[in-house]
């Protein structure tokens, strides 16, 4: 069997190298053989016939970039990708996410979406600041629907830092949310593999409202409740995942609100804090996967 990890040239940090080479581990100690390809964009092509691919066989690839475009051009191609293009496109795009999975008895915080401005000169109106207050009081939470790692994330405590933000992002996709501040600075983060719960961690920030390691948090093996194994699963279900990590709130009650869905979410971190294989349960679901058709 051969496979393909596609990781995006310009993505170059510690934690991105990371996973594509302890999933190559995991997949070579299974016999499997794995080519990290960075060049993806310059070895595919569409035609007015047909999708073409320059690359040699491979029996699947693990998606880690976030190029719609690439991965797309692949499926066309048939081949089969870890996360499908559709779950990569859907879960890349915050507000996509949500509207997904809205109707499906997941929680979430209520969510109000911004109108985007193609100049960066026009007036944001005065009604629309009045009803984000309205509905979502202070504080708030500014979301910019594309980001990771807890980029693009901000909170207004007050209608001037709200417009400042707002002038911020103006020209971007973006949304505000009601804050969750049952924990502040907490949450949970659940790797889903192939439907299953696999591994979970509770991340805590005390200097940041956004829990991200990455941001200065810390993280701790936890015993997951129940109620929150449901709703990553659910997620993971809805939006046709192969591996994920679902991110969780608490409520008021302690019940699981979602923050967000990462499709590729890294293994570092919760391999390191929870003693689990995560890599190598994804080359088992890959392998197993593959195996069947």
């Amino acid at each position: 069997m051969k496979g393909l990890i596609f990781v995006n040239p310009f993505l170059c940090t510690k934690e991105s190298v990371h996973q594509a080479e302890r999933l190559k581990e995991e997949f070579n100690k299974r016999g499997v053989e794995i080519e990290i390809v960075s060049d993806g964009f310059s070895r595919v092509a569409v035609s007015g016939d047909s999708a073409t691919i320059d690359l040699t066989a491979p029996d699947f690839a693990i998606y880690l970039d976030k190029d719609k475009y690439l991965s797309e051009i692949l499926e066309k191609g048939g081949l089969r990708l870890f996360n499908r293009h559709d779950a990569v496109r859907v879960c890349d795009d915050k507000g996509q996410t949500y509207i997904t999975l809205s109707g499906h008895g997941i929680k979430f915080p209520k969510t109000i979406f911004g109108a985007l401005c193609y100049n960066q000169d026009g007036q944001i109106k005065e009604e629309w600041i009045d009803r984000i207050e309205k509905e979502l009081g202070y504080p708030l939470i500014v979301k910019e629907s594309f980001g990771s790692l807890g980029k693009g994330v901000y909170k207004a405590n007050d209608r001037v830092s709200l417009v400042e933000i707002m002038e911020k992002v103006k020209t971007k996709p973006h949304l505000f949310q009601q804050y969750m501040g049952a924990k502040v600075g907490v949450d949970v983060r659940v790797i889903v593999i192939g439907g299953r719960t696999v591994a979970s961690m509770e991340r805590s920030n005390q200097s940041d409202f956004r829990a991200n390691i990455a941001l200065g948090g810390s993280a701790k093996n936890i015993e997951l409740p129940e109620e929150f194994r449901i709703v990553a699963e659910s997620c993971a279900e809805i939006l046709g995942l192969d591996y994920c990590g679902v991110d969780l709130l608490y409520g008021e009650g302690g019940e699981p609100y979602l923050c967000e869905v990462n499709s590729n979410a890294f293994i570092d971190g919760i391999e390191k804090v929870t003693g689990v294989n995560v890599a190598g349960a994804y080359a088992e679901h890959v392998i197993k996967t593959i195996n069947k058709k």
